[in-house]
């Protein structure tokens, strides 16, 4: 089993201070509703974020602030995710409480939802923390590439999301 590192218990104020944050936006041709419910659907996760591999919720339902889930990524990282705002169809953001990876000292997401005439607009921040001079230099570095790859996690997101609702 892998070795398991504490993060920054984190609160939302992090999103908008985070040393690191990486802003994504797109136009998604399906209603809010549908759009949580993808979010809220295990299985679709990897679809469109490729790094991610499994996400298993850990908590019951019915889902909102204090709701856990586990998240497996690429290169055998695991990170365990709290929420910090579950707003249905217009809001959600979660932190991570653990991490496989010693990479961040502290990580959280935030997903913003508005309804548009043609379904709804999404904002995703990333913010994250990185661990040591390495780790600062390292994301300082490789920024563009990351913010490249987050925003084309959307167009996939756009893909799938068309196919999965026909649009």
């Amino acid at each position: 089993m892998a070795r398991t590192y504490e993060c920054e218990r984190v609160e939302l104020d992090f999103i908008d201070r985070a040393p690191f944050r990486f802003v994504s936006t797109i136009d998604l041709a399906i209603t809010p509703e549908q759009l949580f419910e993808v979010l809220g659907d295990a299985t679709s996760w990897p679809q469109w974020a490729t790094v991610i591999t499994n996400v298993e919720w850990t908590s019951p339902e019915p889902r909102g602030v204090g709701t856990t889930r586990t998240v497996t990524m690429r290169g055998y990282i695991v990170g365990d995710e709290e929420f910090l705002a579950w707003e249905p169809f217009s809001h959600m953001a979660f932190r991570f409480n653990t991490s496989t990876s010693n990479a961040v000292s502290a990580f959280a997401e935030d997903y913003r939802v508005v309804p548009t005439a043609e379904g709804c607009h999404l904002t995703w921040v990333m913010a994250m923390k990185p661990n040591g001079l390495a780790g600062r230099l390292g994301m300082t570095i490789f920024q563009p590439v990351m913010g490249w790859l987050f925003q084309r996690f959307l167009h996939n997101l756009r893909r799938y999301t068309d196919e999965r609702y026909g649009s």
